[in-house]
């Protein structure tokens, strides 16, 4: 991804130097995700899925054993600290703030042609260890996530490094992919998506929770598709591989697979790996927010 022509993004908070553990505020502190007890394994099978990108996982735990999430080692945490001088700032920090850059005059364009409203940018916080959202608290394990409560994606970029490491997806784009989807999270906010499928899940059986949010996630992965074709001026050979790389290898399935041995796909919440390659396609090909709608029924 040739981002060296590109500007910054001013949207970036920089929480970093506030790690630790948390506990999270009773009740989960977020949103609901319907109702149902949740046993040992299946904190287990989330603490692995949070790993893959979307919402804050915390709320995810919160919200489907009903009651007041997992208890962390707590420590006290302040506000935001303002965001480090440019000059203070690593390469990572830079690459960060340019690719946010690019989603914002994506989403800033096609927004109003394609919705007929203005685009309301989200902000992006830079965390280390551990974060408190307007969702609840998060540590980086749990992996990069949105929150819609504040509108605000939060990324510790070590993330990154797990993402070529333990996933075996590297590349630049990988990463911009990651930024992507969070943003596409945001578009859902702001076109009211979000709210009517946390309404739908709060009524709903916790497999029909589920099956609601994989075509969120998977809208998500779309829009990230969408924000990819309106760059594609900036993007090199294998970009798109190393997006689909990445979408593959953090599939429920695979995730599953590696974590258990077994496949289950009635408790997936973010789709397998052939579907998310198949909406980030879906995405780029059609370059349209509707072509998105992982909604409408049929195949995902």
């Amino acid at each position: 991804m040739r981002l060296d022509d590109e500007s910054e993004s001013s949207n970036i908070e920089d929480a970093r130097g506030q790690s630790g553990g948390f506990r999270l505020p009773g009740g989960g502190g977020g949103l609901s995700f319907g109702g149902g007890r949740m046993g040992c394994g299946t904190i287990v099978a989330l603490g692995v899925i949070a790993l893959v990108l979307g919402i804050n996982p915390l709320t995810l735990i919160g919200g489907l054993s009903g009651g007041g999430g997992i208890p962390l080692p707590t420590q006290q945490i302040g506000q935001p600290a303002p965001a480090a001088a440019p000059g203070a700032r690593s390469e990572t920090d830079r690459f960060v703030a340019k690719v946010l850059r690019t989603t914002e005059e994506t989403w800033g364009k096609l927004f109003p042609e394609q919705v007929g409203k203005p685009y309301r940018e989200p902000r992006l916080v830079l965390f280390s260890g551990g974060v408190r959202s307007g969702c609840g608290a998060a540590e980086a394990a749990m992996g990069p996530f949105y929150c819609p409560a504040d509108q605000k994606v939060y990324l510790d970029t070590s993330f990154f490094d797990d993402l070529n490491r333990r996933f075996g997806a590297p590349g630049d784009f990988a990463a911009a992919y990651v930024i992507g989807h969070e943003v596409g999270h945001h578009i859902q906010t702001i076109l009211g998506i979000s709210d009517q499928v946390r309404d739908a899940q709060a009524r709903a059986s916790e497999t029909q929770s589920n099956a609601l949010q994989v075509r969120m996630e998977l809208q998500a992965d779309c829009l990230a598709g969408v924000w990819a074709k309106d760059n594609q001026d900036i993007l090199d050979p294998g970009d798109i591989d190393e997006a689909l790389t990445a979408a593959a290898a953090i599939g429920d399935d695979t995730l599953q697979k590696a974590a258990q041995g077994v496949v289950v796909p009635e408790s997936f919440t973010h789709g397998s790996s052939a579907q998310r390659q198949r909406w980030f396609r879906r995405g780029f090909d059609t370059g349209t927010i509707a072509g998105c709608d992982t909604f409408g029924g049929g195949r995902l």
